[in-house]
């Protein structure tokens, strides 16, 4: 393997990381709060989140690359007061990778702590223990295969993402050029031996993360 191919699989790995970390920790209050509490357009809420499920890639791309435009508030934000530039970098693709997996993240989570009995809660109450303190000791332990298949499946799908890298970080080696993305440019150059080797390593890691899924959750369907 040369190093262009090792250099991809890193930053494709980088990149579903870095994604992943970001919605575990932003996604879990989000989660809690669309699972437990009541207020005015809560069901507009969680559409907005579940848009990216529905919403194809190259529109949120599209819209991402507009957002990151200079001529625009948050672009120039960037630009004056950060001195970047997210349209074709990791950070801008890092971005847009963490809004198209929120769905992926929080539907699990809010679905594993739904699932929970409310007594559970209600008798931590009763005992004087805090929301807080109920979230840590009550409700994370008795959600953990939840929590594995949010992780698990935001990774995967972070993985194989195409069309939100492609149209806001482009193919820039190093940068922005993941392995879904080398794939496309292989086949384009007939280098199917290249083609397939990036193709077979995402295929077994995606099985290997289903498996674990499966293989925690039993044979219980993984809905979204």
């Amino acid at each position: 393997m040369d190093q262009d191919f090792l250099n991809t699989l890193s930053l494709t790995g980088r990149l579903a990381g870095w994604t992943t970390a970001i919605l575990f920790i932003t996604g879990f209050p989000i989660a809690y709060v669309l699972a437990y509490k009541r207020f005015p357009l809560k069901a507009l809420l969680e559409a907005l989140f579940s848009m990216p499920l529905v919403l194809p890639p190259t529109v949120l791309g599209f819209y991402m690359l507009v957002a990151y435009s200079p001529q625009n508030a948050f672009g120039r934000f960037m630009a004056e007061h950060f001195n970047t530039w997210l349209a074709f970098s990791f950070a801008g693709v890092l971005i847009a990778s963490v809004l198209f997996s929120l769905p992926f993240m929080i539907q699990p989570l809010q679905n594993g702590l739904t699932s929970i009995p409310k007594s559970f809660r209600e008798t931590a109450y009763t005992l004087g223990k805090s929301e807080f303190t109920t979230f840590f000791r009550v409700l994370i332990p008795n959600m953990i295969p939840s929590i594995i298949t949010a992780i698990a499946m935001t990774f995967a799908h972070c993985i194989g993402e195409f069309g939100v890298v492609i149209m806001v970080g482009g193919n820039i080696q190093g940068e922005t050029r993941v392995a879904s993305i080398a794939i496309f440019d292989e086949v384009q150059a007939l280098n199917y031996h290249t083609a397939n080797q990036y193709s077979f390593i995402l295929f077994i890691v995606s099985l290997l993360i289903l498996t674990l899924i499966y293989s925690i959750n039993g044979k219980k369907k993984i809905l979204f």
